[in-house]
């Protein structure tokens, strides 16, 4: 084991060297890794791609069961009904019939208190005379104050359906509404991530999960290689950083292929992947590696990830 550990390093400072010597940079073919995962812990019901298809953006790669999900939805909707309803009811208004009501109804505590009042006047004139007690008064009294109270109630009622809702409450109403519509649209965002869908164009990689178990809550139900053809990541040492630069065009070989590829720079890291340059002497610089992403073209998408690669450097 101690052997090993110290024949790996020779082993890599060796590539170094050599890649520097024949100005190539070495690395391998990748793909982009997009792992599509969900927010909800539901069972797996169907999964329409097998492993290794070539799948499009928005195919639907894994569904969810959203049995329960429908339902929050169909009760967010009622939510939303009844709010809009009573904003509708507050923006038209008292119908005619409940004026005519409220109407009567002022119509009749007049007519109570007017009642009240002359009984209260003839029992006054009964105690004066000493016919009555004090307390019939009192009763009388009581009856026709309860009457004006009655009266009042009644034509504040009326003035209301008059004047018609409170801009208030109608602000208050329109915000039930738009908290409502949110809430109906939170649900169906919900809904619709239990359909787990290709966000870009390319293979299918993995399905960790089979149908019928249930994942938790954020797990990668699927993982898709994005893009047709693949990209070589190679290491590019130290002399050659200052010579490419995104967009460069470089010559890509690849393990079992006879002829040389075109491909062209899409990233290169600005900072080296080992050992800080201002730690290192001017020999130990050139020994640094800048991490670098080389794109084939769409014509190469047939090349498989993981085949050896290297680049021709300027």
């Amino acid at each position: 084991m101690r052997l090993l550990v110290l024949v790996i390093p020779v082993l890599f400072l060796t590539s170094c060297d050599t890649a520097r010597q024949h100005k190539v940079a070495l690395g391998t073919l990748e793909r982009d890794r997009i792992a599509h995962a969900t927010a909800a812990s539901e069972v797996i019901i169907a999964q329409p791609f097998p492993q290794g298809s070539t799948v499009k953006k928005g195919a639907v790669l894994v569904r969810l069961d959203d049995t329960l999900q429908k339902v929050q939805i169909s009760k967010a909707e009622a939510e939303l009904a009844q709010a809009a309803a009573n904003l509708d009811k507050l923006r038209n208004g008292a119908r005619a019939e409940e004026l005519a009501a409220a109407t009567a109804k002022v119509t009749g505590a007049r007519a109570v208190l007017a009642e009240s009042e002359a009984q209260y006047a003839r029992l006054s004139s009964l105690v004066r005379q000493n016919i009555t007690s004090k307390g019939e008064l009192d009763k009388a009294l009581s009856a026709r104050d309860v009457a004006k109270a009655n009266l009042n109630a009644a034509q504040e009622e009326l003035r209301t359906l008059i004047n018609g809702t409170r801009a208030e409450d109608l602000r208050a109403a329109k915000g039930k509404v738009d908290a409502a519509a949110a809430a109906l649209a939170g649900e169906k965002k919900r809904l619709a991530d239990l359909s787990v869908v290709a966000a870009a164009d390319g293979i299918l990689d993995d399905l960790p999960w089979k149908v019928g178990e249930r994942p938790p809550a954020g797990t990668p139900l699927a993982v898709v290689l994005a893009g047709n053809a693949p990209f070589a990541r190679v290491y590019v040492p130290e002399p050659y950083r200052v010579k490419i630069k995104t967009g460069s065009t470089l010559t890509v070989h690849v393990d079992g292929l006879d002829v040389p590829i075109t491909g062209q720079v899409r990233w290169i890291s600005a900072e080296p992947a080992f050992t800080p340059y201002y730690a290192l002497n001017q020999a130990e610089r050139a020994r640094l590696m800048f991490l670098a992403e080389v794109q084939l073209p769409d014509n190469q998408a047939h090349l498989p990830d993981g085949v050896p690669a290297q680049v021709d450097l300027p």
